[in-house]
Formats: structure tokens, C-alpha cells, sequence
């Protein structure tokens, strides 16, 4: 297990030009969670879910990873082992950056893949509209169920046992740009030895005093104090 774990939300893409879900004109403002994130709603409305998430997909195209990203890619693909990327976000901005997809965690799903409903094939569409890519079908069995690999509210979310499996021998937690209302950072910060958190802002679902150091402000003018706190931890051995 890694020594150090980065536990990133939406906050880090944000300055990537990405709209964050809890802000006033973010990713909900013209759409209600039970109708296009929540479980069933591939069934009650697939269409507008579908299109949805082809909006956000066909959107990642030119958008690019910040300095955050590019600086915990460079840490990552240094000490490999010994730091866990883990993020909440479906984009591929840490991919983008250098990291290896096998080398992030992605604990909601990934935006450019989608699975077949029918056998469970898992494969990339890239940037396009679900159906523009094999008219919609899946690529192994042709069946026309095939939806965004999404995890929606209500449904099980496998990853989250690599973020309880990573947090067991951790050294230091990172969390970065979270409101903390999906993940409870607070719990994760109390079992681990050192803690950082990075907000733009104090949030409710957050009690900061459960963090060692705490830094309010953009995840790119945070991420060279908290990668020398990496590399400070990671030198000792």
C-alpha cells in the first residue's frame, strides 16, 4: 500500500475550466441529481441521461490538466508506489497529465468509457457521443443497453474498497479541492498519522480541525507546499 494518498474532487479541475457540481452555475444548475444521477435513472430517463453525459464527455476534448494535476503526475510517476492517486472526478485531466489510467483511482467511474447493461463489456469511446460509436451498440455483443460508465447516487461503488485498502497504511492523507458531503474526509483524516486539506473555501460537511495543516485557496497555488510535504515524508524511508 502507498504511503501517501491523494484524495482529489472537483475542486482540482475546476481551475481546468470543468464546472463543479455544488457551485450556483455548476454541472446541476439546469438539471435535477434524481433525474440524470441518480440509480434507475436509465431507466425512468435515458435519453436525457445519455445526453447528458455526452455534453460533459464530448466537452473534456480540450480541456486541460492544471498545474495541480501535471505536479502530482510528476510525483506519482516518481514514487509510484508509494503515492495513491485517488479521485471523485470522472475526467481524465490526471491521464492527460502522464499518469497512467491503471495508476488512478477512480472512485465514480471515467468519463470517456461506457459499459454494455447487457454483458458488462467495458471499453473507450473517447470524446464522442455514445451513438457515434457503433450506432450506440456495444462493441461486443451488440446489444443496444449500453450506458455511461457512471456510478450514480444509490449505486455501489466498487472502488471504494482500493480507498479503504489505501488508507489502512497511509502516512499522509492529501485531500484537495472536496466539499466533503460524498466522501467522508473527516473520518479518514482522524485514522491516519498526518493530514493535509487544500479548499478554495471552509466547507460545512468539513471539520478542518481534523487536518494537520489546512489551506484555503486554489489548488494551484497550494500544490508546491503540499508536494514538499510529500517529498519531505517520502525521503525519510
Amino acid at each position: 500500500m502507498a504511503r501517501v494518498v491523494v484524495l482529489s474532487g472537483a475542486g482540482i479541475s475546476a481551475e481546468s475550466g470543468l464546472s463543479t457540481f455544488r457551485e450556483s452555475d455548476g454541472l446541476w444548475a439546469n438539471y435535477s441529481v434524481e433525474d440524470i444521477c441518480t440509480a434507475g435513472c436509465l431507466v425512468t430517463n435515458r435519453d436525457e441521461t445519455i445526453s447528458f453525459y455526452d455534453k460533459r464527455r464530448t466537452e473534456l476534448v480540450d480541456k486541460e490538466p492544471n498545474s495541480a494535476h501535471k505536479v502530482l503526475a510528476e510525483l506519482k510517476n516518481r514514487y509510484k508506489n508509494d503515492i495513491a492517486i485517488i479521485t471523485q472526478n470522472v475526467d481524465n485531466l490526471f491521464e492527460k497529465a502522464g499518469i497512467a489510467h491503471e495508476d488512478v483511482i477512480h472512485l465514480h467511474g471515467f468519463l470517456t468509457n461506457v459499459e454494455c447493461e447487457q454483458c458488462q463489456n467495458i471499453y473507450d469511446i473517447g470524446y464522442n457521443k455514445l451513438a457515434d460509436v457503433n450506432d450506440g451498440k456495444c462493441t461486443a455483443c451488440g446489444s443496444e443497453y449500453v450506458r455511461p460508465y457512471i456510478v450514480m447516487f444509490g449505486e455501489a461503488a466498487p472502488n471504494y474498497a482500493l480507498l479503504d485498502q489505501e488508507i489502512q497504511d497511509c502516512s499522509l492523507l492529501v485531500v484537495i479541492g472536496t466539499s466533503g458531503m460524498v466522501v467522508g474526509v473527516n473520518t479518514l483524516a482522524y485514522f491516519v498519522e498526518r493530514s493535509i486539506l487544500n479548499n478554495l473555501e471552509p466547507s460545512d460537511a468539513i471539520n478542518d480541525t481534523f487536518f494537520d495543516k489546512v489551506i484555503y485557496d486554489k489548488a494551484t497555488n497550494a500544490i508546491h507546499e503540499i508536494a514538499y510535504e510529500i517529498e519531505e515524508l517520502l525521503a525519510k524511508g
